[in-house]
């Protein structure tokens, strides 16, 4: 009897037995890789290292190990192959379930890729076969992590590690692929995020806490579930006419279902959490559209969707200059109440005036916490009036003419100069602006207010690498990488006030920066139109316009508008701002929505040559020459000889139709070239002339 008792408790006992044995089974990770992985540069990297918080993260159903080595290479004819380290041969031993390498970034030294490329994928592949030979059923998990990144201070950045970088991140990439296995970008995080790596190549505890949870993610599948960029909300305006992408992430391997009208998408989260699906172009009809987007037990809905053109609006405070603080308030709350148009209004979580900001704010600039929170907004007094007013007129012109909603994106930072709006990379390969990064806040390619104004602003933070918004690339990666997803029909650009201080630099710069914009949305013909500087006593701005002017025949799809006619003397904010959106909105009617009836600019000199003695210059767009205040026509000047200009008195002046007769020989002619100018050339439409400078033939 007791037998059979015992016998009972026994089989009654097992399946616990059984699942007290299955409880202490744990999964083995593997942390293959160098210094970044053995958490070099930190005080304490038992404590601080990835793998460590990998650890945490994961929890006891996991035992991660640290097997990096600093300065081991990838490739086996490397200088310190990590093949013929003690690390290689104990992660061996450990037999792990999950193996994570990240190795490469030791192979870009002069002595390793540029010998030995050609072997780094065969070596790569040896490490995973290895791996798999070890393991008990000879299939761990291998996940294959391109490389954390190396930042521009590095002493061999330009000298090849920059190049050889990104050849060994394509070479990774494609490693993976091959061998059908998951593949985690390092950089994905940590690229802008320069403050977080203090000797340009080693992330500090905050980064290898990034790179944990990718890490963690991976291994998991967990990213959060489901998320939409902020962009996407409530409210929105589709472009009309191209297909509608929406972007977001959830959880890897989960099915995303998106509903938009009648159309309905799906898609898988890859392994890196992210998912994409596309719609069919559409029609502005006046419709209101709803979209859910569903996940699981998740649910996102939002409503009120419409189809129309969709605008970017971006640059520094003549664009940020609010409607409520503009001469034509009224006029522009006037239209309040009639065609359809929305805001999307990032605006800066700190301005930049000339005072200290607190430690707080400075945490949050480091962690790309820039701009408030912002949705899609109906129009209404309160949102127009704290909406740019440039933006807003060249929206209300755009939507009367089209008769179809407007939407408009503004992210206009007061003070800003161009070089904060382009990406990290363009300006690493670019030969010239690659030394615009270089000690920021003490480099002359940088306006020296604007380094003064940012030296206030952060005053407080002890980080060397602190951030700040007029920093090269820091704008791109706050306010444009994250609405790159969202298909827009052009942009408009005020700015030019925080560059002006070298005319030949700038050239360089505002091409890289359309450029930049245009590979981001993916489309090498996006309309980009920008306001030309006003007039304010400023010795350098004459030069600046006519650049402006010159940079804009030369820039394919792009144009800019006058606003010097609408300057103050001593104020860079003038205040008369409806007029220079319309100018905008009348660029676009023309040139991207083709209506050929729209006047589109002011006078235009084509031609200028001596004829018996006297200069005749000739205008395009103007089919009479007049002049704004009906007084006789300034600011011409010529130049003989000598190369010196003059003033040319209104005696010797004689306007023919769109030609303008001067009664002398000169070598050269320019127009509106006083810092602030009251020159009054215009043409029948009532549209100023630019800043121009041209050769007599």
């Amino acid at each position: 009897m007791i037998k059979k008792v015992l016998l009972f408790c026994i089989a009654l006992l097992s399946p616990l037995f059984l699942i007290s044995q299955e409880k202490t089974e744990v999964i083995k990770v593997a942390c293959v890789g160098n210094s970044v992985t053995f958490g070099y540069g930190h005080k304490n990297p038992a404590e601080t290292s990835y793998p460590t918080r990998l650890q945490q993260m994961l929890g006891e159903g996991y035992e991660v190990r640290n097997f990096g080595h600093s300065g081991a290479t990838l490739l086996s004819k490397g200088h310190r192959p990590y093949i013929n380290l003690p690390e290689y041969k104990a992660a061996l031993d450990f037999r792990p379930d999950i193996v994570v390498i990240h190795l490469g970034l030791n192979d870009t030294d002069p002595r390793n890729w540029p010998n030995h490329r050609d072997e780094f994928r065969g070596d790569y592949t040896a490490i995973i076969d290895s791996f798999r030979k070890v393991h008990p059923d000879g299939n761990p998990k291998v996940i294959v992590c391109r490389m954390s990144p190396i930042f521009h201070w590095h002493r061999r950045f330009k000298s090849g590690t920059r190049d050889w970088y990104w050849q060994i991140q394509e070479q990774i990439s494609k490693i993976a692929e091959y061998k059908s296995l998951e593949l985690i970008d390092l950089s994905r995080y940590l690229y802008s995020r320069p403050d977080l790596m203090p000797d340009a190549l080693h992330p500090n505890a905050e980064g290898a806490e990034i790179l944990a949870r990718q890490v963690y993610s991976a291994i998991t599948d967990d990213f959060g579930g489901l998320s939409l960029p902020a962009i996407y909300s409530s409210n929105m305006v589709i472009q009309r006419d191209k297909p509608f992408v929406v972007e977001g992430t959830a959880n890897a391997g989960s099915k995303v279902v998106v509903k938009l009208g009648k159309q309905k998408r799906t898609a898988k989260a890859l392994d890196d959490g992210s998912w994409r699906v596309s719609f069919d172009p559409m029609k502005a009809d006046g419709k209101s559209l709803k979209m859910v987007v569903e996940c699981e037990k998740e649910k996102k809905v939002l409503e009120n969707i419409v189809v129309g053109e969709v605008w970017l609006c971006s640059g520094q405070s003549n664009m940020a200059f609010m409607v409520k603080e503009s001469s034509h308030k009224g006029k522009s709350l006037a239209n309040v109440n009639g065609k359809d148009i929305r805001l999307y209004n990032m605006k800066p979580r700190v301005v930049t005036d000339n005072v200290e900001w607190d430690s707080i704010d400075l945490v949050r600039l480091n962690r790309h916490d820039y701009y408030l929170p912002t949705e899609w907004q109906m129009q209404n007094e309160k949102n127009v009036s704290d909406f740019s007013a440039v933006a807003y007129h060249f929206g209300a012109m755009l939507a009367d003419s089209l008769g179809v909603p407007v939407g408009l994106i503004c992210n206009a930072v007061g003070g800003a100069p161009a070089e904060s709006f382009i990406d990290r990379k363009t300006l690493e390969f670019n030969p010239v602006l690659v030394d615009i990064l270089y000690n920021w806040r003490e480099n002359d390619m940088i306006q020296d207010w604007c380094r003064g104004r940012a030296g206030k602003n952060i005053a407080k933070s002890s980080n060397r690498l602190q951030r700040h918004p007029y920093e090269p690339c820091y704008l791109y990666e706050t306010g444009i990488a994250p609405i790159v997803s969202y298909p827009i029909k052009g942009a408009i650009w005020y700015q030019g006030e925080s560059n002006a201080h070298n005319i030949e630099l700038h050239e360089v710069i505002f091409r890289t920066l359309v450029d930049s914009w245009r590979s981001a949305w993916n489309n090498p013909g996006m309309p980009f139109y920008f306001v030309q500087l006003s007039s304010i006593n400023r010795p350098s701005w004459p030069h600046f316009r006519d650049s402006q002017r010159r940079l804009a025949q030369d820039i394919p799809y792009c144009d800019f508008a006058v606003s010097s006619d609408k300057g103050h003397p001593s104020d860079v904010h003038p205040k008369e701002k409806a007029p220079v959106g319309e100018r905008l909105a009348r660029l676009a009617l023309a040139e991207t929505y083709n209506m050929s009836h729209v006047i589109h600019h002011g006078p235009t000199p084509v031609s200028a040559k001596v004829v018996k003695g006297k200069t005749v210059i000739e205008f395009s767009c103007a089919k009479e020459i007049k002049t704004s205040d009906g007084k006789p026509l300034r600011g011409l000047e010529i130049a003989g000889e000598d190369g010196s200009f003059s003033e040319v008195p209104n005696s010797k002046i004689v306007i023919e139709g769109n030609k303008i007769i001067i009664k002398d020989s000169a070598i050269r002619l320019r127009y509106g070239w006083k810092p602030y100018t009251t020159a009054n050339m215009i043409n029948e439409e009532g549209l100023p002339a630019s800043t121009f400078e041209i050769e007599v033939k």
